[in-house]
């Protein structure tokens, strides 16, 4: 009944051309799988008619030849923090619980032009603040991957993007839609054991996706394999006049080669040493030692490099992330935007009690944090020399990815995504919310400081039979290159994205 779930995006949308299937059968065993699946509350909100009526049209394109696109009756989940029209998006906290916005998010307005099917919101962290998706006012996400579903003893989804990680892991939809400022995208797919893509900066339009850190925010892509990430990706891509950080240049739309087509004598591959930290797992480092000598052996150049102000960045990322939130949040006062409270005593009494009852502990203390650092008193002392670092790292990966030297340049970064496989919720909600970003978003923040392309993709297994993942990195707008090779190694290892018995835990 659900083969149609190990196909690709293309393998589906030719099973629609063919009628070998229909848009609207598959958006059927979706929205029901979705509901027998709520215990891992992947979903905050679906969207059933709008999902059916979607389908529906898909389905009288394809009886008259015309599909709108590659995604044409593809099911897609969206993050609770990218504005839908006439659907409530919340960002998962209690300040926005009530808002429907009256327009769509560029991304979302694509995706429907494109055909697809958009199947409702996923679960996140507040406000997208957090690594585990377990801050939401919707309780927490689980991960597909648990030994046990049930009490405290499954395994977290990761985050703030969890939902929609979790939602394309289970098979709920073929890709989903998240966001990624400092590993927000990759970290949840890499514990979920699937593809996560965080593009370029403004390759792809922030317009209607609420902000959390304008300077590093990038709407991302979550999908079961390298190729679906594409698809998806040339659907969204390009520059929109609503968002003046989009690239102005033209997108030209991907197209990989085929696995034996890719000449990887030519790629050089780097292995940052920063990247064995402290806190990585041995299986981890195992699983990067043998891709390095996977790539090594069909003929890449391997060698180690030094990004050596890696280390730094870690607090440079919670400065500068704290001081734009504080900058960000100012607009839910209770009159403008957001929940408002019942106290009207005074207008500031009004604001405070707003703000209060609709911000959790998490966001109150990255505003107020953020505004002690903007103080006149120590703005050059955190946030300047914040920037100045951020500066820093960036000039490192234009060093190995520009070197004068050929030797010394490399094409394609290769690490650890997260430290460990998934950990389990009791374990991970016993640390504070700084500490769990501190040791999740470690190896994933960088890229976001050099708003460089970087993507997440699932390996093998853990001894216990969890996903264990690596990312890749490379130069500005240098997608075909880094995607071209991610899929090459996803043929090499061939991990099944839907090997956690899913029709058992459906039972």
């Amino acid at each position: 009944m659900r083969r149609h779930l190990q196909w690709s995006i293309k393998q589906l949308t030719s099973s629609y051309a063919d009628g070998q299937l229909s848009p609207c059968r598959v958006t059927e065993q979706a929205l029901e799988d979705s509901v027998n699946l709520k215990t891992l509350n992947a979903f905050v909100r679906l969207t059933p008619e709008e999902a059916r009526q979607q389908a529906q049209q898909s389905e009288q394109r394809y009886q008259k030849k015309q599909p709108s696109s590659g995604l044409d009756g593809v099911t897609i989940a969206i993050k609770d923090n990218f504005c839908t029209e006439n659907v409530h998006t919340t960002c998962a906290s209690r300040m926005l619980q009530d808002f429907v916005p009256p327009y769509d998010a560029t991304v979302c307005s694509r995706l429907r032009q494109a055909g697809a099917v958009l199947l409702g919101k996923t679960n996140m962290d507040q406000f997208a603040m957090g690594a585990g998706t377990v801050d939401s006012i919707y309780g927490p996400t689980k991960n597909i991957w648990s030994e046990d579903l049930t009490q405290n003893n499954w395994r977290i989804a990761g985050g703030s993007s969890g939902g929609s990680a979790s939602a394309v892991a289970a098979g709920l939809c073929f890709a989903g839609i998240g966001s990624d400022t400092g590993g927000s995208t990759r970290n949840p797919a890499s514990y979920c054991g699937v593809v996560g893509l965080k593009p370029t900066y403004g390759l792809v339009s922030r317009h209607g996706l609420i902000p959390l850190v304008n300077s590093m925010d990038v709407p991302g892509i979550l999908a079961r394999s390298v190729s679906d990430c594409v698809e998806v990706l040339n659907a969204v891509a390009g520059p929109d006049g609503k968002d003046s950080t989009t690239i102005r240049q033209p997108f030209t739309k991907l197209q990989l080669p085929e696995v034996d087509g890719l000449d990887l004598q030519t790629v050089r591959i780097g292995i940052p040493k920063e990247y064995h930290c402290n806190g990585l797992s041995a299986e981890v480092l195992e699983t990067w030692t043998k891709v390095a000598d996977l790539l090594e052996c069909a003929g890449a150049s391997v060698q180690q490099v030094s990004l050596p102000n890696t280390a730094a960045s870690i607090f440079v990322y919670s400065i500068l992330n704290q001081c734009e939130v504080a900058s960000n949040m100012a607009r839910y006062d209770g009159i403008e935007f957001g929940h408002r409270a019942a106290d009207e005593r005074s207008t500031e009494q009004l604001y405070a009690q707003s703000r209060a009852e609709g911000f959790n502990d998490v966001v109150k203390t990255r505003i107020l944090t953020g505004n002690f650092l903007l103080l006149r008193k120590n703005y050059d002392h955190y946030f300047e020399k914040a920037l100045r670092v951020r500066r820093l790292i960036a000039e490192d990966f234009l060093k190995v990815f520009e070197a004068s030297s050929k030797e010394d340049r490399v094409d394609i970064l290769l690490t650890p995504t997260t430290l460990t496989e998934a950990p389990l919720y009791k374990d991970f909600s016993s640390l504070s919310n700084r500490d769990q970003c501190a040791v999740q978003d470690f190896c994933t923040q960088p890229a976001n400081m050099a708003g460089i392309p970087a993507v997440s993709i699932p390996i093998r297994l853990s001894r216990s039979g969890l996903p264990l993942s690596l990312q890749l990195m490379s130069r500005s707008l240098n997608e075909q290159l880094l995607l071209s090779v991610a899929r090459w190694i996803e043929a090499q290892v061939a991990f099944d994205s839907l090997d956690h018995r899913l029709e058992q835990k459906l039972s």
